[in-house]
């Protein structure tokens, strides 16, 4: 998958990515290595990209090889490549060449300016921590863009208090009018507009980049030309639907962090998860200790349910008293003071 403007070479070179804009890395065996080439000119378009096939030639300068893991012969290597970039510098030169033009991209796809810059910084915060994978990547810049455009398309936004209100349009009418054409799209099609489009890359890239083949693509492509054609009819023309694609993504001054903010943020959000996931297992284990401390070590029959007894007579409160019974009270009362004569035995 080419990146913004790049063109990765075919042949041996697996492993290798171009992060310029028309380069084409040379073929050969170096897997896991990078080229960062810079001073490249570019024609104008969103992000600074024409569709395949009507970019301009670009000059290129010397290609500075990138060794993003270097192993135990760093320093032999660093001796016989003085140009041999830290992964720190690598990250820096791929953020600075693809993230103003991917914060104008997913403003296309979500009419939201603080939503792209979020969605295109956290693709980075996520790609410096996989660093190792997306420098070996064939296409780092497609790995990137990847990424911001599932956050930027992800529908758990809209829950979120900060999205719930729609962003000021756009300033100009025409634009105005454009951008809603573009939000009326469905999420895919929308995508696979802005990449083929305003990006500029192929029918089997675009699919594979939204993971559809190559004629559900071309379908979604279709449905949204004429979606757009029918609110916008002056915009029927594919070129001239890249053209206004432009002028609508560069309207917008839209900027991103700086690369050592995006790296900072990366580096805290992984300390902060590795260190809730330590704090979990130890609350776990915890609780598991306590667990089995104060579990039962034998078998405790359960107490049966009680049953009523049948044949008892029911308990009945006292009545009063019949003349009687109080005769004889009165008679035992008189007699406890002094005791009858049988209780106090008289010797003889």
């Amino acid at each position: 998958m080419p990146a913004d403007g790049a063109q990765p070479a075919g042949g041996s070179g697996a492993g290798r990515a171009v992060v310029a804009g028309g380069a084409q890395p040379a073929g050969g065996s170096g897997a896991g290595r990078a080229v960062v080439a810079g001073g490249t000119e570019t024609a104008d378009g969103p992000g600074g990209t024409e569709p395949a096939g009507k970019r301009g030639p670009g000059r290129l300068r010397d290609p500075v090889v990138v060794e993003p893991d270097p192993g135990p012969d760093a320093a032999r290597d660093a001796e016989r490549n003085p140009h041999a970039l830290t992964p720190a510098q690598a990250f820096d030169a791929l953020y600075a060449f693809c993230a103003p033009a991917l914060v104008r991209q997913t403003y296309l796809l979500t009419g939201r300016r603080e939503l792209a810059r979020e969605s295109v910084e956290r693709a980075f915060q996520l790609a410096w921590e996989r660093w190792p994978e997306v420098a070996r990547d064939r296409d780092p810049a497609g790995w990137v863009r990847a990424s911001a455009y599932e956050w930027a398309l992800s529908p758990w936004h809209r829950f979120r208090p900060r999205y719930r209100h729609p962003e000021p349009p756009p300033s100009d009418a025409a634009d105005r009018a454009l951008m809603d054409a573009l939000m009326a799209l469905p999420a895919p099609h929308r995508r696979t507009l802005v990449l083929y489009d305003g990006v500029g890359l192929d029918l089997p890239e675009t699919a594979a980049e939204t993971e559809a083949s190559t004629p559900a693509a071309a379908n979604r492509l279709l449905h949204a030309r004429e979606t757009v054609a029918q609110r916008l009819p002056e915009l029927s023309d594919p070129q001239a639907l890249h053209d206004r694609l432009a002028e609508l993504a560069s309207a917008e001054r839209l900027r991103a962090a700086q690369p050592p903010a995006v790296r900072d943020g990366s580096e805290r959000r992984a300390r902060f998860w590795t260190r809730a996931a330590i704090a979990f297992t130890v609350a776990l284990i915890g609780t598991t200790a306590l667990t089995l401390r104060t579990a039962p070590t034998h078998y405790e029959p359960p107490v049966p349910p009680g049953e009523t007894v049948q044949g008892v007579p029911p308990h009945v409160a006292p009545g009063p008293l019949s003349d009687k019974q109080q005769k004889l009270r009165s008679k035992l009362r008189k007699e406890l003071l002094h005791g009858p004569e049988r209780l106090a035995p008289q010797s003889r």
